[in-house]
């Protein structure tokens, strides 16, 4: 009977010992910082319209959960999802659409989209499963020589484009709210970064607005529409979700978002709020450039 305990005892310590020593990868938190499952996202995804994964660009679990997401969502939406991402702009639509029809091969397609430099890592695997799966798959971002326009000379420089170039971009014009914290906060950076001038928020604007604008052009209702972008045009619910909102009241949206932090046990008061579900990784996590 003494051994028996023994060993229980002894198993025991040694579990808990397994436990304190495990290196989690990440966490998800509700917005109110409680730690949740995975499913509660899937769970809470049956009854929006639009998901908005808020990614960092080169973290590894960022993209990983995102290609999973598309499998369980899919596997819950059938042919009722469909896909977008910032990391394909307006005008390759097209090319996007002729490969998806099998019209133009890998090489070509690869060759004339301006892919992001890790798209064969981090965003390829999400366009395949669209493509294999018969899944629309929405190119939603501003033509970047647009951007670069605006941080150049402002918004109103968009009034000089040509008819066919503003079918790439939200329609004008477009409504920019500077008191917005996101826009705030890239405004009063200046000081810190040679990179950023008092058009630079406005850009952002554009971006965000173009995005919105054409996510509610190809979603409709009863569909599932996920979104991939960086984190900065979902989080606070401002950036994309501002717009959509500004056009469309009724919209169910939910909104994730990726921080890292030095321990992921507990979420970080400042990361409250920022998102309906915060997937928290631990910032020694390994990068993807």
């Amino acid at each position: 009977m003494q051994k028996a305990k023994f060993g229980i005892l002894v198993l025991t310590i040694s579990l808990f010992l397994a436990f304190k020593t495990d290196k989690p990868a990440y966490q998800i938190f509700d917005k109110n910082g409680k730690a949740v499952q995975y499913e509660k996202i899937l769970k809470a995804s049956e009854e929006v319209d639009i998901v908005f994964f808020g990614e960092m660009h080169n973290n590894p679990i960022s993209h990983w959960l995102q290609f999973e997401m598309t499998k369980d969502f899919y596997a819950l939406k059938g042919k009722d999802l469909m896909l977008g991402a910032e990391m394909f702009e307006s005008d390759n639509q097209i090319i996007i659409d002729e490969y998806f029809d099998g019209n133009i091969k890998t090489v070509n397609f690869e060759k004339e989209l301006r892919l992001w430099n890790n798209y064969k890592t981090d965003y390829k695997p999400l366009l395949e499963f669209a493509k294999d799966s018969n899944l629309r798959f929405v190119a939603t971002n501003v033509p970047r020589r647009y951007a670069s326009l605006v941080n150049s000379k402002g918004l109103i420089a968009l009034d000089s484009l040509s008819a066919k170039a503003k079918e790439f971009i939200a329609k004008l014009p477009i409504q920019y709210d500077s008191t917005l914290s996101g826009y705030k906060n890239m405004l009063e950076s200046i000081k810190d970064s040679p990179h950023v001038n008092v058009n630079t928020p406005k850009a952002q604007a554009l971006k965000d607005a173009t995005m919105a604008q054409f996510i509610l052009e190809n979603w409709s209702d009863g569909k599932l529409f996920l979104h991939f972008n960086g984190a900065y045009h979902s989080d606070d619910f401002q950036g994309i979700v501002w717009y959509l909102l500004q056009a469309k009241p009724d919209l169910k949206i939910l909104t994730i978002t990726s921080v890292e932090q030095k321990e992921v046990k507990d979420l970080e008061e400042n990361y409250k709020n920022k998102a309906d579900f915060i997937l928290v990784i631990p910032e020694t996590m390994t990068k993807t450039y």
